[in-house]
């Protein structure tokens, strides 16, 4: 009887450890990455973003940091999400109103851009592959590079002229257009 109430002790620490270890661990991730939100609302069109910004850290990004031809979470830490309360135009893909996994293929002349339905816990499984799970890929559009002539030092989402969703870091840039006046 003693065994098995010595073993239950070391399961309940041992997941307890886990468990507040694991808070532990992201809260130290998110001070070199730090989580942010942005916003876009026009009339009752509501567009969210969150998502970690990592610093350049005199590091070459895009090509060595990020290889090109390999799915990036698009960020740190938890996979990048996006949410629209409408259904929009992304690209040139119709997406419905929810919440999305963003992923990302960097490439030297175009990205590609992908949203999932599924929202896994953390952007990166064992061996850093990206946790996405391709079936539930919702759409994949590309969008070409646009170098910048100055440095992004940290990885910046953002909504910008009517509408577009930018992501910029080091010198590059990709721009996805969002179109929504004509869509109830």
């Amino acid at each position: 009887m003693k065994v098995l109430k010595w073993i239950g002790i070391i399961v309940l620490v041992l997941g307890l450890a886990g468990y507040f270890g694991m808070d532990y661990m992201m809260g130290q991730t998110k001070k070199h990455s730090p989580q942010d939100t942005i916003q876009y609302k026009s009339g009752n069109l509501t567009l969210e973003t969150t998502y970690c910004r990592p610093f350049k850290k005199g590091r070459e990004i895009f090509g060595n940091l990020e290889p090109f031809d390999e799915v990036w979470r698009t960020g740190a830490n938890e996979p990048t999400t996006f949410s629209t309360n409408k259904r929009i135009k992304f690209g040139d893909t119709f997406v419905k109103a929810g919440t999305y996994s963003v992923w990302t293929i960097p490439q030297q002349t175009q990205w590609t851009i992908i949203l999932n339905s599924e929202i896994p816990d953390w952007g990166v499984g064992f061996g850093s592959e990206a946790s996405r799970n391709p079936e539930f890929d919702v759409l994949k559009i590309n969008a070409a590079t646009i170098d910048l002539p100055e440095v992004v030092e940290q990885f910046t989402i953002d909504f910008e002229y009517n509408v577009n969703m930018s992501f910029a870091w080091d010198k590059t840039k990709v721009m996805v257009p969002i179109e929504f006046s004509s869509i109830d």
